[in-house]
């Protein structure tokens, strides 16, 4: 997911922030609120962000 629109950017010249890095801290055993449902939500929120960078230069 990250690599492509990373790639759009940079053939348009564009330079897009870090995308958000995974998480080494789960446990694995389910919790509510677990760390991956923030990393999720942050890499949409990047993917969200990227795409209007993205595409607004079109």
């Amino acid at each position: 997911m990250f690599l492509a629109l990373q790639q759009q950017a940079r053939a348009q010249g564009l330079a897009l922030r870090a995308p958000p890095p995974e998480p080494t801290t789960c446990c694995g055993r389910g919790c509510n609120g677990c760390v991956w449902e923030g990393y999720l939500d942050a890499a949409e929120y990047w993917r969200q962000e990227a795409l209007l960078q993205v595409t607004a230069v079109v």
